[in-house]
């Protein structure tokens, strides 16, 4: 089939977009500023992100800085211009963090100095005896108010709520006028200040230190004028004339309502919240529900939350947002939460962040756990919202156990798990302007740019996430499956069967599907997404208008399965229901044919469809610790090319048709993300059946492990071989790099074109060989595999390789398998 020139042009930029994406799709990582800062130093450092194809950073002041470059001064502001003025030079992106450290809000506790009111408060419970009056002086500190008093007769250890009374103050005083007063028990609730901190830029500015700057109120709007005026107007002010070019957004990073370490039993309050907790159906009456169990405890904490979101997004997200909007750039950044999906409401770049290890790809964390939902919190918030990029912070204290045992594998494994998910905008944490002293240990570790080992070889991470983000962006996934969320709850459970068997979905707020989707001829639509099944995992809290359009739905003709979990109240109108998660794949299958289909079947494979540009994108991504080997079964036809991004290769995909479906041959390793692209406008490359064969070995040998020949900056009294170094006596905490050297022969009578494998077994944890001297190139995680056939000579051939071990042995003094223990073997391939 012959296409027009015009149709060839713009599928070869398809390719070539792909294949050299804009330096718009740039990771954008932390950048710790954590020291003693030069204007000289820091271009060197912008000089070498640029030089690795990272064109773009966040300035993140932190701990670290010294007292003379004090949070906005000019002295400081003068170091940000420097930054700002060469990333423009250079053609990067610069974004703003708007705190000195974190949580956001308090400016390093400028905006409660001079302000005292605007210090983060909240509401605490008292239980007194109401035997006699209690006098408020007594229990109200400085700053409290007396929000409401209660009353409450107890039977045994339980309140009796029938008996709840409200207590009215007179003469500083509440009392209960009851004969049997010793049978109740008096319930005072008081607005104080929670006397929260944050982290702060300085040495002994940190938790629970003397100098910890106070939290501000969140709720309170005058205190979010002012955290503007003192940081972003300066902001602006200094650097306007790069706002909405260099400067493309501001980052606010996890608002904290109470403040770190906050006073114990506190809820997030502020002056005049008990009408806001009102207006969402609650009672005065119902205050102590916050802390005590009753009947409806549950449904009142969910009114309470929905109170302080709604405050929280007027007095302080949406104050943000129309701030950067007037001023030309974007709100970005993530809430307190991983699944806070609604308070993403303003964000024009809506963010989360992966950290601490919650998710991880060993023990099922990948699919498990409230943390899990992260990913999709962000895209499906953009994608509804119809906000182009979303955003992570990713890999914050990502690392077994904490320190710097970070794997490059692992730090690949959660670019994957975000980019499949519909992530497209990765801010790496962090960057680190220094690792001298505590810097080093105490930071978040590990540093995963500049001071790490795999920064020589960073130019292909940075390409790769460009490239998968160029894919993720501008492109429409294809589900007809949503799962009901609301605004600060997300459900796992009913999503993790839908992961391992390739059923794609998004999650759909209810607050979105009462107030943005439209619901006609049993389809509901909302921005580029037509849903026609949805998924309940009901706890019994839904709001009654979502039980009411859910059955306009299913009165149309679509389809809502409903997951029943423990003893919810109130039952949603459903179309079947589902008492395990996995059987919700069985109904979705009598459903729905399968859009990309497995064979065999596999729970570690994600498997995301985005249309882009009318042609059809299969991202599939190995979560697992075994290389799939297998076949992909898709309902689009047309022409099917393999799209490599770690690699930058495109090829003809191993694709034949079958039943009116595409199916695709394909082995995808550890820690590989393959992308299958098929243009419905082509016709299929080949005809007939099957891949051709694989190539099986042919020859194989192994290379023994007393014939190699060790290079080490520091060899004891025993000469290093195979095997971990770490066992050796002296170099238990050694970090650093040992070459390794051997010779085998190649076959004269062979094919010269043949396949020939280096495979180096195990290696911790990166690896870079080079053939007759010829590079050969460098792997940072199993398989340790090489196509080295184009670099052998007939006869003796020498091989080396390079192994560089993690960081954290000398860093945190722990004891890593380190060097090459292999076996080694070099096997030939027929073809």
């Amino acid at each position: 089939m012959s296409l027009s020139t015009h149709s060839t042009s713009a599928k070869q930029d398809l390719r070539e977009q792909f294949l050299h994406p804009s330096n718009e799709f740039t990771p954008v990582p932390f950048w710790f500023w954590n020291d003693d800062l030069s204007p000289d130093e820091i271009l060197r450092q912008i000089a070498d992100f640029a030089d690795k194809g990272v064109m773009g950073f966040v300035i993140h002041p932190r701990i670290g800085l010294p007292e003379t470059i004090p949070y906005m001064s000019d002295t400081y502001l003068d170091l940000v211009e420097t930054a700002v003025k060469d990333a423009h030079r250079r053609g990067m992106t610069v974004i703003l963090y708007d705190e000195a450290m974190y949580p956001s809000g308090a400016a390093n506790g400028l905006v409660v100095k001079g302000d005292p009111a605007f210090a983060s408060r909240g509401l605490k419970m008292v239980e007194l005896g109401c035997e006699k009056p209690v006098r408020l002086s007594d229990v109200l500190e400085d700053g409290d108010v007396l929000v409401s008093a209660q009353a409450v007769r107890r039977t045994g250890d339980k309140p009796d709520w029938q008996t709840l009374t409200l207590l009215e103050p007179a003469e500083g005083q509440v009392s209960l006028q009851r004969e049997d007063s010793g049978d109740w028990t008096m319930l005072l609730f008081i607005e104080t200040f929670s006397r929260g901190t944050i982290r702060g830029i300085h040495f002994g500015e940190d938790d629970g230190e003397p100098n910890a700057p106070a939290a501000a109120d969140l709720m309170n709007p005058l205190a979010t004028a002012k955290f503007i005026r003192l940081t972003h107007d300066k902001y602006y002010e200094r650097l306007k004339d790069y706002f909405g070019t260099t400067i493309q957004a501001m980052f606010t990073d996890e608002p904290d309502l109470l403040g770190r370490r906050h006073r114990k039993g506190l809820r997030a309050w502020t002056e005049g919240f008990l009408g806001y907790f009102l207006q969402e159906g609650c009672a005065e009456t119902d205050l102590p529900l916050l802390w005590m169990d009753g009947e409806s405890s549950d449904e009142v904490r969910r009114r309470y939350r929905k109170a302080v979101n709604k405050r929280m997004v007027a007095a302080y997200y949406k104050p943000l947002s129309d701030w950067c909007e007037q001023h030309g750039i974007a709100l970005t950044g993530h809430p307190a939460q991983s699944d806070e999906i609604g308070l993403l409401e303003h964000f024009h770049i809506p963010g989360q962040d992966v950290v601490w290890r919650w998710v991880a790809p060993e023990d099922g964390k990948a699919i498990e756990g409230r943390h899990t939902t992260m990913a999709k919190c962000s895209s499906d918030a953009a994608r509804h919202r119809g906000r182009r990029r979303n955003l992570n912070e990713m890999l914050g204290v990502c690392s077994p156990g904490g320190g710097w045992a970070l794997h490059a594998g692992d730090m690949k494994w959660y670019m994957d798990w975000l980019l499949v998910r519909g992530v497209n905008y990765l801010c790496p944490h962090a960057f680190y302007y220094s690792i001298d002293g505590p810097r080093r240990i105490n930071e978040r570790p590990p540093d995963v740019g500049p001071n790490n080992i795999w920064w020589p070889h960073y130019t292909q991470f940075a390409d790769y996430m460009k490239r998968m983000s160029w894919i993720m962006t501008d492109s429409a996934n294809v589900t007809p499956i949503a799962v009901l969320g609301r605004e600060d709850w997300l459900p796992w459970k009913a999503v993790k069967p839908l992961y391992e068997h390739q059923r794609e979905f998004n999650y759909l707020e209810e607050s979105l599907l009462a107030g943005a989707c439209t619901v006609s001829d049993g389809q509901i639509r909302i921005a580029n997404q037509t849903y026609t099944v949805v998924i309940v995992e009901n706890d019994g809290l839904w709001e009654e208008e979502t039980g009411r359009i859910l059955s306009q739905f299913i009165e149309q003709g679509g389809s809502v399965i409903q997951l029943q979990t423990g003893e919810a109240r109130r039952t949603m109108p459903a179309t079947a229901q589902a008492a395990a998660p996995e059987q919700i794949v069985a109904e979705l299958d009598r459903l729905l044919a399968k859009d990309a289909a497995l064979e065999p079947a596999c729970p570690d494979i994600r498997v995301s469809h985005v249309v882009k540009e009318d042609n059809h994108f299969y991202v599939v991504v190995n979560e697992g610790e075994q290389a799939y080997d297998g076949s992909l079964s898709v309902g689009v036809f047309g022409r099917t090319e393999l799209w490599k991004p770690w690699e930058a290769e495109i090829s003809e995909a191993d694709a034949y048709p079958r039943e009116g479906r595409t199916v695709i041959d394909f082995t995808v390793e550890r820690r590989q993300c393959l992308v299958f692209r098929v243009d419905p406008s082509a016709a299929p490359g080949k005809e007939g059946l099957r891949r051709e064969k694989r190539p099986v070995v042919s020859y194989s040998r192994r290379l023994s492990a007393d014939t190699w020949n060790v290079e080490a900056p520091q060899l004891t009294e025993h000469a290093l071989t195979l095997g971990s170094w770490t066992e050796r006596e002296g170099w238990e905490h050694f970090s650093g790099t040992v070459t390794y050297s051997n010779k085998f022969p190649i076959d004269e009578t062979k094919s010269p074109d043949r396949r020939v494998v280096l495979d180096l077994g195990e290696a911790h944890e990166m690896a870079e060989v080079w053939i007759n001297g010829q590079w050969a190139g460098v792997r940072m995680w199993h398989p340790y595999s090489f196509d080295i056939g184009p670099l052998l000579q007939p006869g003796t051939n020498e091989l080396r390789v390079a192994v560089t071990n993690s960081l954290a042995n000398r860093v945190d003094r722990v004891k890593l398998p380190s060097g090459l223990i292999g076996p080694v073997t070099i096997a030939e391939f027929d073809r």
